[in-house]
């Protein structure tokens, strides 16, 4: 099944509870390049998730929940640094007593330069998708893995992408 039928599977066959607009987590975020040969780039940031007024149980366990993130950091490699920051998307799903949830989503993304030693991202708009895993592992306290990938979605005929591992640590309120 495709993510738009998951989707709209979701929307017609799940009961919908509506959790408001409320800030869920903070935290803090970094990690490097996904290829090990070429562990030119590092990022780290701040985010910021809030739960969005749409949620949809998926039968007695299972829940699926709309988020907004938003974060503001840096990338760069050996010579160079930009600030970033993105804003967009996210849905998460989890298991009811259950410590682990799993997460995917797409920002755009907007960086300060473009251009780097060792790589020209094409433009200063990118876009940034990613999926996730959390583990809530004490009260209040998450952490986080993600995959990551950013490119300029062909608005450039530079775009040669970026894909980073990414670990978090988020305090939830």
């Amino acid at each position: 099944m495709t993510a738009c039928g998951l989707i709209c599977f979701v929307l017609q066959t799940g009961s919908s509870r509506a959790e408001g607009f409320r800030l869920e987590s903070a935290g803090v975020r970094g990690g490097l390049s996904a290829n090990p040969a070429r562990n030119e780039f590092h990022q780290v940031e701040f985010f910021g998730n809030w739960n969005l007024p749409w949620g949809w149980d998926l039968g007695k366990e299972w829940h699926l929940q709309s988020r907004l993130d938003l974060s503001a950091g840096w990338v760069g490699d050996s010579s160079q640094n930009a600030a970033m920051g993105t804003l967009g998307p996210t849905l998460v799903l989890g298991r009811a007593r259950w410590p682990v949830s799993v997460e995917g989503g797409v920002s755009p993304t907007l960086l300060s330069s473009y251009k780097f030693e060792t790589r020209s991202f094409g433009t200063d708009i990118q876009f940034t998708s990613h999926v996730g895993l959390n583990w809530d592992f004490a009260a209040h306290w998450r952490l986080g893995y993600r995959f990551q990938h950013m490119s300029n979605a062909s608005l450039s005929r530079d775009n040669p992408g970026l894909n980073l591992h990414l670990l978090a640590l988020s305090y939830c309120l």
